[in-house]
């Protein structure tokens, strides 16, 4: 297999779930507002393929990679949200954090398992806004990565709300996602968030402490990197 190979058939697969996509017709985000048949649909067509899953790099984000160098995270707990297929929750655990990771859809949690059956993490199934009640505050480090992006906007307050509400006093918000300028037209989904939009995060006790904007490369589009601190009562 070539890299030209899978990028082809990762294109043949974009357009065919473009094609499917509720977002992409008129009156289709009421319809679906989370997207959910759309995400289980792209895990059924892909059946074994990776390039079937747009997000799927088989490796962890280069935004994140870059943000664990000579990190470590021994003894912190760590969320990973919509895991696909578990890159990103293993480098997290790689540096040392015993590790949850959840995807909406189950088809992806058995794929994750299934690529890494000598792993420690505890992948499930679950909704980002329909959590387990133990999740909350229960986690020093929660890691999101492109699932903002792909809610309509409508949907992001409530998705601030739930992501703060996993992070336990002292505990981090880490929070990777595509950029766009304020004002600036996007085809979505996927939605690119504004800076703007990056800063509201920061509700339910949570506080912005960084804001990296991540330039283009010859791998990636510019991101955010953004983390966000729940401060300890005293």
């Amino acid at each position: 297999m070539t890299d030209a190979d899978f990028a082809e058939r990762r294109a043949r697969a974009r357009a065919k779930l473009d094609a499917i996509d509720p977002h992409k017709r008129e009156g289709g985000v009421d319809a679906d507002p989370q997207r959910r048949e759309w995400f289980e649909a792209v895990y059924q067509f892909a059946g074994d393929d990776p390039a079937g899953v747009p997000w799927a790099g088989l490796a962890p984000h280069p935004v994140l990679a870059q943000w664990l160098e000579g990190r470590s995270l021994a003894g912190l707990r760590a969320l990973d949200v919509g895991c696909g297929l578990g890159d990103n929750a293993e480098a997290l655990a790689k540096a040392g954090a015993r590790v949850v990771a959840f995807d909406l859809v189950a088809r992806a949690v058995e794929w994750a398992r299934r690529r890494f059956p000598q792993s420690a993490i505890d992948y499930c199934a679950a909704d980002l806004f329909q959590a387990p009640p133990e999740w909350r505050g229960a986690f020093d480090l929660v890691h999101e990565l492109y699932t903002l992006q792909a809610l309509p906007e409508a949907l992001l307050p409530d998705a601030a709300r739930a992501l703060a509400s996993f992070v336990a006093p002292g505990g981090m918000l880490l929070v990777i996602s595509r950029a766009r300028d304020e004002g600036q037209d996007v085809a979505g989904p996927p939605w690119p968030l504004t800076r703007g939009r990056i800063e509201t995060l920061a509700v339910c006790g949570l506080r912005l402490v960084s804001l990296e904007d991540v330039p283009a490369s010859e791998t990636i589009v510019r991101h955010w990197r953004a983390e966000f601190r729940r401060e300890v009562d005293r």
